[in-house]
């Protein structure tokens, strides 16, 4: 199955929404700190739901030691300054699809780190600064689950 990665996310009901992204999409949620809070928050939990126990959630102290329990083969990292389109990738399950904190998107610290395979966009009107992270990952996630027809769904 996919891997869905947020670094560094500041907003409690984005990752709760990503939570219910993982219960109902059976993909693999990675959070990598520091969080901008605590994983009991109540807008976190109120966001999730009653989908805690049907998401797999691992929280990962810093990106070097997310690399190294996931140990990925492709990283694609979504930034509204990419030029390769989410469209035109062809997913693979395993396949980590990275989105940064909320505010500032991905740092170019980690754009460029060595495990990233390539830089996304999500396509957007002129004018725009980006889309809501849960949103945008939503999009990206149910891509990569339709190219490989929606494997475990029903």
């Amino acid at each position: 199955m996919f891997r869905l990665m947020f670094h560094e996310p500041r907003i409690p009901p984005n990752t709760g929404n990503a939570i219910r992204l993982s219960a109902g999409t059976g993909c693999e949620l990675h959070l990598v700190g520091p969080l901008g809070f605590d994983m009991s928050e109540p807008k976190l939990r109120r966001a999730g739901l009653d989908y805690h126990d049907l998401a797999s959630v691992t929280v990962h102290e810093d990106l070097p030691s997310a690399w190294a329990a996931l140990q990925p083969e492709r990283v694609y990292a979504f930034t509204a300054h990419a030029t390769t389109s989410y469209a035109d990738i062809a997913y693979l399950p395993g396949d980590v699809l990275l989105f940064g904190p909320e505010p500032t998107g991905l740092s170019d610290e980690v754009l460029n780190d060595p495990h990233v395979t390539e830089q996304l966009r999500i396509p957007m009107l002129a004018g725009r600064r980006s889309l809501n992270l849960a949103n945008a990952a939503s999009v990206a996630l149910y891509e990569a689950w339709r190219q490989n027809d929606f494997g475990g769904g029903v």
